[in-house]
């Protein structure tokens, strides 16, 4: 045997006991982990009956603030009616015994003129009358007997009123005093509970990790999750649930369709889904899952069909899964593409267009290239300069596929936060006037509203019955106002996410809306080729504004009340919306005009359009300064040799 041979087998022997040893490390580590994670797990079962008590006694003193509250509301709103019931049944009782003294005292002579008539010829006439003077006595006693028993209820519930006005505030003190010292004991409880779950959840994680790792478990979020976003939501969803079957969410999916269960833990080959998925019946009229795949969904069935620990089971795929790194832009841009979103930085000196996959800075003096921030889906539909100029949000989307909303550094491209992803686009973004609410709205039909500190969802609506296509809030954050491809234009209040307005008379989509300064009015625009000012207090149309040779794409309101607004007649209109008055157009544009922002302080206002342009011009006279094609690395087009 040569030396060459001899070490090759040695090396052999080597790799096998390395692995034997790494195996067995891995399966000691996994042991070791599972009675970790069941003591942990163990310790909050255990912690579990203080926290309920605590919660359950914080709601009992609640409670009881509350019913006290109630009942004193109650007495205070009816305490006037229960006095007067009672006034009028003590008249009523008094009324009632006169008229029985006057029956009484009609009955008294009655009887003596009966006596007074014995032997006489008008005797008879004498007991008639008796006889009615006794009936009418007897209906005025039964009178006066009702009246007086209606006297104590109604005294008594004007006097149980007045001592629940008179003796009800000191007890709701007394309530939420106990409720308030009661406070610090239900923190510590929740503390020390929140720490025995996380420290239990956290085991559990470390568990299934080292498991997935190990081979011995398959992760639903991070491997199987994808598989079924990218070749199966499409068609089993909520709206397309072919076969009854929804798999846009763990808990659905486990649900099962219309031919049972879908999914049975560990019995793959008695599951639905691993014999649809391998017959290649499952994707429909699409390539099959590759081999892989198929072996990973059939192994996360035969390990359980798990969820992975601390990972909702109601939420959408997309939203537990990996988050993809979105492909680079092109260095250099081939083609320009259509400018479908612009924005002016506070100060004025940067403008930002949308690219592919990208936003791109540019200097607005002279067009110069700053920064270009990828890691976006394929088309940033709306983007927005926080009022300090130091951040930037893009909605953006690859249709669908996915939605995102993310925020971005302005100094250096870099992601702040990744606020939330959807499964088809997001179409509009904003910022609360006070610069703490992102508002949304997504081609799923819903509107969404995110804390700006915490990335925390504060408000989810889904009122439209299309595509939610742009937001903008009122001056004072209170309300919203949506442009929707359902044809109408809607106004909400901002914290309940209640319905405040409809306005319908659009006839087609909308695809732009803005408050108007005072908050009362909003002026929509869309595919009716006019911009509509109504109301939010009734939804009536105030004014409309015609003359557009094409739809309208973007509407902005400045903060004198005049608009600008970009359309497909490959202008730029200025208005002022308090009478309708055209005050210029802006022509230069040779395609469809998407996109406009504006910066009163230095007069500046800039544009894109279909053909990848973007424009700046000045405010004061509609002149375009600059033009140029917002794509990086673009060649002039040479035209060929006749």
């Amino acid at each position: 045997m040569t030396i060459a041979r001899h070490i090759s087998l040695a090396a052999l022997l080597l790799s096998t006991l390395g692995s034997q040893a790494f195996s067995q490390d891995a399966a000691a580590n996994i042991e070791q982990l599972k009675a970790t994670a069941t003591q942990s797990e163990a310790a909050r079962v255990a912690g579990e009956p203080a926290v309920t008590a605590a919660r359950m006694q914080m709601k009992q003193l609640q409670d009881a603030v509350t019913q006290l509250k109630i009942e004193y509301s109650k007495s205070e709103a009816t305490q006037a009616e229960l006095v007067t019931k009672a006034t009028q049944a003590t008249e009523a009782l008094k009324k009632a015994e006169d008229e029985r003294k006057a029956a009484l005292d009609a009955f008294t002579a009655a009887r003596k003129a009966v006596l007074d008539a014995a032997g006489k010829d008008t005797l008879p006439a004498a007991n008639e009358a008796y006889l009615k003077a006794a009936e009418a006595l007897a209906a005025k006693v039964t009178a006066t007997k009702t009246a007086a028993d209606a006297v104590l209820p109604t005294e008594d519930a004007a006097t149980q009123s007045l001592i629940i006005l008179s003796g009800h505030p000191a007890k709701i003190a007394a309530a939420e005093k106990a409720a308030a010292d009661f406070a610090p004991q239900l923190a510590m409880a929740e503390t020390t509970y929140g720490t025995l779950a996380k420290t239990a959840l956290d085991h559990q994680i470390a568990l299934e990790t080292a498991m997935v790792e190990a081979g011995q478990l398959v992760s639903f979020a991070k491997q199987v999750a994808p598989i079924f976003a990218q070749r199966c939501v499409a068609c089993h969803n909520a709206r397309t649930a072919k076969g009854r079957l929804n798999m846009e969410t763990y808990a659905n999916l486990m649900k099962g369709g219309e031919s049972g269960d879908t999914v049975l833990a560990h019995k793959p080959d008695d599951s639905m889904l691993q014999m649809e998925i391998e017959s290649g019946s499952m994707p429909k009229e699409a390539d099959p899952l590759t081999p892989e795949q198929m072996a990973l969904v059939k192994k996360w069935i035969q390990t359980g069909a798990t969820l992975d620990a601390g990972v909702s089971a109601t939420a959408a795929l997309i939203t537990i899964m990996p988050k993809p790194v979105q492909p680079t832009p092109p260095e250099a841009y081939r083609v320009a593409v259509p400018v479908t979103a612009v924005a002016i930085s506070p100060d004025g000196t940067q403008l930002a267009s949308s690219g592919y996959r990208e936003v791109i800075l540019w200097n607005v003096a002279d067009g110069a290239l700053i920064r270009r921030i990828s890691n976006l889906a394929e088309r940033p539909h709306d983007i927005e300069f926080t009022p300090d100029g130091q951040q930037l949000l893009v909605a953006a989307g690859t249709p669908g596929q996915l939605g995102e909303v993310k925020i971005f550094n302005v100094a250096d491209g870099a992601l702040v936060r990744d606020l939330f992803t959807t499964d088809d686009e997001v179409f509009s973004v904003a910022l609360s006037p006070d610069a703490t609410k992102i508002a949304a709205t997504c081609a799923d039909r819903s509107i969404r509203i995110y804390d700006r500190a915490t990335g925390e969802r504060t408000l989810f609506v889904e009122d439209h019955a299309d595509w939610v296509l742009d937001v903008a809030w009122s001056p004072d954050g209170s309300k919203i106002a949506t442009a929707s491809r359902d044809k109408t234009s809607k106004v909400f209040n901002s914290q309940t996410g209640e319905a405040i307005a409809t306005f319908n008379s659009h006839s087609e989509p909308v695809y732009s809306v803005s408050f108007l300064p005072d908050g009362n009015q909003v002026v929509s625009a869309g595919r009716d080729k006019r911009l509509r000012i109504w109301n939010v207090a009734d939804a009536k149309q105030a004014r409309e504004i015609g003359g557009f040779g094409g739809e309208v794409f973007k509407v902005v309101v400045m903060p004198d009340g005049q608009s600008l607004s970009a359309g497909s007649d490959k202008q730029i209109r200025q208005h002022k919306l308090a009478d309708g008055a055209q005050v210029r157009a802006f022509s230069g544009h040779t395609d469809w005009v998407y996109s406009v922002a504006v910066h009163p302080a230095s007069k500046r206002v800039v544009s894109g359009s279909h053909d990848g342009e973007v424009r700046v011009w000045n405010l004061d006279d509609g002149q375009s300064l600059l033009n140029f094609p917002a794509a990086p690395g673009l060649k002039p087009q040479v035209a060929a040799a006749q």
